[in-house]
């Protein structure tokens, strides 16, 4: 009679059995038995005495028929027993959840009293304030009365008091009830009223009386409807109409604090037209517009980009005008001497800082010449991959010197500059450089600027050039005078005495310093402690950095500065003004970065399914090699993936998966590892922890310095995504002039090779009628009964076809070789 898991059916020992087991008793005739369901069993247990006879037998005996088979009188009783112990715990365990209800109860009860004293005395607090309002302003009445009947004549005729003169008698009265109503309370009277409204340490630390106070506000709104009844009655406040700047979407509370109303009524007003909004949704213009003409304020409508109108360029008047520094950019065919000249003309090194002699970045210089004249000089980078780097440097330069190397001429970024110039609208210079060669011949270089439609002043033109060398100095004063000309006929001027305007030449995250943007600042004056906005960051000017590396105060117009404060690095090219306050800056910022992320978004998304399905097939049939680029400063980013984006063709692309300014780091390599990707790092390192997880995880890092063997690298790794070119190669003909029939082979066919060579390794074509019937592989050459591996022009063979025997006297073998050809980029 017991379970499998050891313990007895009824659960009579170990503590198993439970209240919940024990059902409603029934009878036999007279006798009750208890029934005692178990897991598995149900047991019907006679009730103590039931079956026992007058004769004798025991008490426990029992009637043998009533019993259950098998249970002697000892078990029946230990049964009967457990019974009841668990009888007697559903009793206790009912009584205590009538103990623990009556204890909630009287909790419940203790906690609404205590809610209702608090509320009582709420009350009387605001009562006590109002009957000492009232009593300031019956006393503030009677001064004014006592006042004008001092000022009246003493012969002034005696009139009918006005009936709400009433108001100062019956405010006393008022409060004589209610003190007599505080006695009898048993309060304190008016000290008590007086000093209820006040917050004690008690009442701040326990929550208790008091609760949520009143703001001031609400006390003084309070205090004025007191008076107002006091001296009368009520008077309408005037209901003052605003003018409310209407966005294109709105949340319901923001467009309650516009319009100075409760954000209750404005919820109250949007149900009543049918909507069930809550405080914090948003609703559209046109909703919002019935709104605020229903409170009867005025609409002004108003879109996201009108939070640009505050950098708005302001028209300045001639006399605030100054002069300012003319900016010139240096511009030319890389290894024409550009860098080198303004080294020449600044007394500085800055080739020899350059990796491989090339310059990779925008430089900003100033110098200031013998005259005391002041000079701004930008050197932009010659390489085929820098365009938009030259086109920033044209945008925003007065005069461009454009560079030609004597024993080179005119090359392709010549001709890129003179277009960037040209488009630009700004004056040229053209100076003929290394004009200390042997090879030099500067009328070759003036003849072919004539095809670019650039005239010199030698070729009776309007545009000066100057012979020069960066080496020995020659030319570099005439070059000067005639910068200085050029600026004098333009007569550059600046307000610098109004908010900072300027243009970001390039910018770099820098270890320790943060974001660093080099901008050159167009108009006004750029103070450190000023805060701006550049593209889709901001910032406030933590220090300004000269070219020398000196820290300024401030930079006026043409002044080249570095900036630091940023909180991101900007894009080159990027425009910075300067706001008046921070909140403005990072709204500004903020819809930048909206509007940008969603043109990125339109210009990635198919808007068709036929382009999303046209898109799919497109990448199925190119290979892709993807790359992650990481580079010291924006506009070398930029430039290699712009280099990235021409490598390829209908079968192989480079995708940059990502490019950004700085060190390599662990999320790099993270990214790389997810794509199969190596990282490319341009005059940049990968950290201690990004070297280690690249090494465990197979990352292949590689660095450079120039940009030209990036671009090689990435091209050849290009090429390999290609598949091989097959080319085929003709190397004989046989003509059939028998069919034989062999047993175990098939079909042979007996050829007379008319021209080259048959090989067995090489593939055939079966022509008839010089139509193509069949390509394939032989599967037998034979000469007489030898199986050889050629058979050259003239002889005889046997041939048989793998898997074909459709062959007939007169057809021609075609027999070619197969070339595979690897393929490059161009």
């Amino acid at each position: 009679m017991s379970d499998t898991d050891g313990k007895k059916t009824l659960g009579l020992r170990g503590g198993a059995a439970r209240p919940g087991n024990v059902k409603q008793s029934f009878s036999h005739g007279r006798t009750k038995n208890v029934v005692v369901e178990t897991k598995r069993k149900r047991v019907v247990v006679p009730k103590p005495g039931a079956g026992k006879t007058s004769t004798g037998g025991g008490a426990a005996t029992g009637d043998p028929s009533r019993r259950p088979a098998g249970i002697s009188d000892a078990e029946m009783e230990r049964r009967l027993k457990a019974v009841q112990a668990a009888k007697a715990r559903e009793v206790e365990e009912a009584a205590t959840r009538q103990a623990e209800e009556k204890a909630r109860a009287e909790e419940r009860e203790r906690r609404r009293a205590e809610q209702e004293e608090k509320e009582r005395a709420e009350r009387e607090r605001e009562e006590s304030l109002k009957a000492k309002a009232e009593e300031d302003a019956r006393r503030k009445q009677e001064a004014e009365a006592a006042a004008k009947a001092a000022a009246a004549p003493v012969e002034e005729p005696v009139v009918a008091r006005p009936t709400n003169t009433k108001a100062p008698d019956a405010a006393p009265r008022k409060q004589q009830d209610r003190d007599r109503d505080n006695n009898k309370r048993g309060g304190k009277g008016g000290e008590d009223n007086r000093r209820s409204g006040k917050l004690t340490l008690n009442q701040a630390l326990s929550g208790g009386e008091g609760g949520r106070q009143r703001s001031m506000a609400a006390m003084k709104r309070k205090q004025e409807r007191a008076r107002q009844k006091a001296m009368g009655g009520t008077v309408e406040r005037e209901k003052v109409v605003r003018d409310v700047q209407l966005p294109e979407a709105i949340v319901v509370s923001e467009l309650a604090n516009r319009m100075a109303e409760r954000v209750g009524e404005v919820v109250k007003a949007l149900m009543n037209n049918g909507m069930m909004v809550t405080q914090n949704q948003t609703i559209d213009a046109d909703t919002a517009e019935l709104i605020i003409e229903e409170f009867g304020h005025k609409v002004v409508r108003v879109s996201d980009a009108d939070v640009e109108d505050v950098i708005k360029e302001v028209e300045d008047d001639d006399k605030d005008l100054k002069p300012r520094p003319p900016v010139i950019t240096i511009m030319g065919h890389v290894d024409h001497g550009k860098t080198s000249l303004l080294d020449a003309i600044r007394n500085a090194k800055v080739v020899a800082g350059e990796a491989g002699g090339i310059t990779q970045h925008i430089g900003a210089y100033q110098v200031k010449t013998e005259s005391g004249q002041v000079l701004s000089f930008l050197d932009t980078p010659g390489h085929a991959a820098f365009t938009s780097m030259r086109s920033r440097g044209a945008q925003v330069t007065d005069i461009v010197v454009l560079v030609v190397a004597a024993d080179d001429a005119v090359m392709p970024q010549t001709v890129e500059a003179i277009n960037h110039a040209k488009a630009a609208q700004v004056p040229m210079i053209v100076a003929i450089n290394k004009i200390d060669r042997p090879a030099a011949d500067p009328t070759k270089v003036r003849t072919d600027l004539l095809q670019h439609e650039v005239i010199v002043e030698q070729m009776s033109g309007d545009v000066q050039d100057v012979e020069v060398s960066a080496i020995t100095g020659q030319g570099l004063d005439e070059l000067l005078e005639a910068i200085a000309l050029q600026a004098e006929i333009l007569e550059l001027k600046a307000n610098p005495d109004r908010a900072a305007q300027g243009a970001v030449i390039e910018a770099q995250l820098d270890v320790g310093r943060g974001p660093v943007a080099t901008v050159l600042v167009q108009n006004g004056t750029l103070r450190q402690g000023d805060i701006f906005v550049v593209g889709e960051q901001y910032g406030k000017v933590r220090a300004l950095i000269d070219d020398q590396g000196n820290r300024v105060k401030e930079a006026g117009p043409s002044v080249p500065v570095e900036v630091l404060g940023l909180n991101g690095t900007p894009e080159a090219g990027d425009v910075l003004n300067v706001t008046s306050t921070e909140a403005q800056a990072r709204e500004i910022a903020a819809y930048r970065e909206n509007a940008a992320k969603d043109k990125r978004a339109a210009a990635g998304a198919a808007t068709t399914l036929e382009q999303l399905m046209a898109n799919a097939k497109a990448d199925e049939n190119v290979s892709e090699l993807p790359i992650l680029v990481k580079a010291d400063v924006q506009g070398s980013a930029e430039a290699i993936v712009q280099a990235m984006e021409k490598i390829g063709n209908d079968e192989v692309r480079v995708r940059v998966l990502h490019s950004g300014v700085g060190a390599i780091t662990e999320t790099d390599v993270g990214l790389a590892e997810a794509s199969q990707a190596p990282i490319m790092g341009f005059n940049v390192r990968a950290n201690a922890s990004a070297r280690n997880t690249a090494n465990q995880k197979g990352v292949e890092i590689r660095y450079y310095s120039v940009i030209y063997d990036l671009v090689d690298d990435v091209k050849a790794a290009a090429s390999g995504l290609l598949s091989a070119e097959i080319r085929e190669n003709f190397i004989g003909y046989a003509t059939i002039k028998e069919v034989f029939k062999v047993t175990g082979v098939g079909k042979v066919a007996g050829c007379l090779v008319t021209e080259g060579v048959a090989r067995r390794s090489a593939g055939v074509r079966l022509l008839r009628d010089n139509v193509v019937i069949h390509e394939g592989t032989l599967k037998t050459l034979k000469r007489f009964k030898d199986e050889v591996a050629e058979v050259q022009s003239g002889q005889e063979c046997g041939m048989a076809f793998e898997n074909y025997d459709d062959i007939r006297a007169d057809d021609v073998i075609e027999i070619f070789e197969r070339e595979e050809i690897t393929r490059t980029l161009s």
